[in-house]
């Protein structure tokens, strides 16, 4: 069950040892029967949110490891001493964390869990914790334990204690684009975070119908469980499932705003489920109009109708091709509708008849006809094209699979040498447009537009320069593309841009610099570049509100032996600790990150940082701050104290 994580010192500490003298609340064999029930319910989670998959298939081994001990305490009954009393019921605690963690990270929010990962993470540590406890100074030989299993269970209490100190297993390039979505910058004419929503989506396996019915279903849940705290937060979450199921094609406005009003009486009643046939499988709410399309799915008729003007031909749930467009009522599900609802004293909200939608800003253009107009020998049917295509490709799906399915990439990467500076701007807007589908970016790397797309970031508009580093962010999605940008010097000028574009144009070459440096040779080539001087200014001009993702790249680059040696400068680690003794809560947590990998490398540099007032912060930090700049703080302060 989804909740907060409490940091790993206070969750170690949440449960005081059993006294040795304390009367035992169950007899020896009851408390060896529970703790086998305990593990053998936990393994029984199998699939687990993509985020945390490999930190709970570690746990699963190590409670599967845990198995034999307590089979042969089963099987031998041993007279309990009060210390292997004591010790067993603190392995129980602990198999009960243990579960509770599975059962979230088998059925929790996913968007949930990647936000706060950090946090998810304390509470894996808290676990490794509770067991290595309990395991460690075990009785084995009292307990007549065979020695082939005594030997499993100390190595995997060996594993348990190194991986309680294990540094940081961050997903960074998760965390900067989370980062960079939550800032809701919106454009009218480019997609520029729509390759950044695809890449989140399949990383949380959100991108099909199934998937987003779930998720919102454990959101809903995570709301109960709140009560009303935790308000922010839940509002990213919410805003973030908005922006998967708009990718995925879901037009909705209020995914978690109730369609259902229950009496008192059903609200103290919490375990009526709604049948799930009486849901539409878009909205997740009560259908009201329920109607069959040619698949033999039922939907809302609002919400069906919704999709198939938004230009779609396939059956959301089924993602097959409909072989006609006609709705036709299910009055059958209708009536049982209305007879639950009765008898359940549900009463279902009233809608208002749906507007007639107004017409575009410009007529319905005929795509093929413009994608011909972009290959004109006349410059000024070239222009008006492609300023066209710029805005029916930003609209909908449907609108770039007619762009592309008529030759449009080929003919807008013809347009990219075009002498006038308007043309290219509008042409790469529209390739960045088109590339926020999969397929689309092999189609423009294929065509040779990546060269073209560098030389307008060189020497383009400023509308184009940034358009153009979206668009190499965007393109820079398949690892393959990261190092044929880096090879065709597409490093350089990004690191310009940063340093004196306009503010979107930084903006647009950070997120650009951060996933082409995913690459390591990228690393080298963007230090070559100044990209360090230029990251330092960034840091300075607080008003840039970017200090989060150029640290968040000195974070890549330090990892790095040779762009560690530009990094790892006094000055930097002197401006490191100021973020930290003034930065926002989210900056001391990034500028605690760099300062953690940089120490560990070169403690030289922990020690200057010492030495300039970085212990009172550290202290204050890991008391009072974020779960995760508190994690950081006390690894800090642990090699702190070797410095000494």
């Amino acid at each position: 069950m989804p909740q907060p994580a409490l940091p790993p010192s206070a969750a170690a500490t949440a449960d005081p040892e059993p006294s040795g003298t304390r009367a035992r609340e169950m007899d020896d064999e009851d408390l060896v029967e529970e703790l086998l029930a305990t593990v053998n319910s936990a393994r029984a989670y199998s699939e687990f949110r993509r985020t945390q998959r490999k930190e709970c298939h570690n746990l699963l081994r190590w409670l599967q490891l845990i198995l034999p001990l307590l089979e042969e305490l089963r099987d031998s009954a041993p007279r309990l001493t009060d210390d292997a009393y004591r010790r067993l019921t603190l392995l129980g605690r602990a198999l009960s964390a243990a579960r509770r963690l599975l059962r979230s990270c088998n059925d929790g929010s996913k968007i949930f869990l990647a936000l706060e990962s950090e946090a998810v993470l304390g509470r894996f540590r808290a676990v490794y914790e509770k067991m290595n406890s309990a395991l460690d100074g075990m009785p084995y030989a009292e307990l007549a334990i065979s020695d082939e299993v005594t030997e499993q269970v100390e190595l995997m209490n060996a594993q348990l204690m190194r991986c309680k100190k294990r540094t940081d297993t961050q997903d960074i390039e998760l965390s900067m684009d989370l980062m960079v979505i939550l800032q809701n910058n919106k454009d009218e004419e480019r997609n520029a975070d729509g390759a950044i929503l695809d890449r989140l989506a399949s990383k949380l396996e959100l991108q099909m119908l199934p998937d987003l019915r779930a998720e919102t279903v454990a959101i809903k849940k995570l709301i109960n469980e709140r009560n009303g705290q935790h308000a922010d937060s839940t509002k990213q979450i919410i805003e973030l499932l908005h922006k998967f199921k708009a990718i995925a094609g879901i037009d909705e406005k209020n995914v978690l705003g109730s369609e259902v009003f229950v009496t008192k009486s059903l609200d103290k009643c919490p375990s009526l489920m709604i049948p799930d046939d009486f849901l539409c499988p878009i909205t997740l709410e009560i259908m009201t109009d329920p109607v069959i399309v040619a698949s033999g799915q039922t939907y809302e008729r609002r919400s069906i109708q919704k999709w198939l003007d938004s230009g779609e031909r396939t059956c959301p749930k089924m993602r097959q091709p409909l072989a006609h467009l006609s709705l036709a009522p299910n009055y059958a599900l209708k009536n049982l509708i209305l007879q639950w609802c009765d008898k359940h004293k549900v009463e279902l909200q009233r809608r208002e008849p749906e507007p007639v939608a107004e017409q575009d800003g410009h007529p319905r253009e005929d795509i093929p006809s413009l994608v011909e107009a972009l290959s004109s020998i006349h410059p000024d049917v070239q222009r008006k094209a492609a300023k066209k295509v710029r805005m029916l490709s930003k609209e909908s799906p449907e609108n770039r699979a007619l762009i592309v399915g008529n030759g449009g990439i080929p003919a807008l990467i013809g347009l990219l040498a075009y002498p006038d500076k308007k043309v290219q701007e509008n042409t790469v807007t529209s390739l960045l447009n088109l590339s926020i589908d999969h397929g689309n970016k092999l189609l423009i790397t294929k065509g040779g537009a990546i060269p073209l797309i560098i030389e307008i970031l060189r020497n383009g508009s400023a509308e184009g320069q940034e358009n153009s580093a979206a668009t190499l962010f965007s393109l820079s999605m398949l690892d393959e593309n990261k190092a044929t940008i880096g090879t065709l010097g597409g490093i350089a000028p990004l690191v310009e841009l940063l340093t004196n574009g306009t503010v979107r144009g930084k903006k647009d070459a950070t997120t650009a610099i951060f996933n082409l440096i995913l690459n390591q040779q990228n690393k080298v080539r963007a230090t070559q570049a100044g990209i360090v001087p230029a990251l330092m200014k960034v840091i300075d001009d607080r008003s840039l509100g970017m200090v989060d993702e150029a640290l968040s790249i000195f974070l890549l680059l330090s990892s790095h032996p040779t762009c560690l040696g530009e990094i790892g400068t006094t000055p930097f680690v002197e401006k490191l600790v100021q973020l930290i003794k003034e930065g926002t809560p989210k900056n001391k947590e990034c500028a605690l990150s760099v300062l953690l990998e940089l120490g560990s490398k070169k403690q030289t540099l922990l020690v200057h940082a010492l030495r300039f007032g970085l212990h009172e912060h550290l202290s204050q930090i890991a008391k009072t701050g974020t779960s995760r700049a508190q994690r950081k703080a006390n690894s800090l302060i642990q090699i702190a104290k070797k410095c000494y």
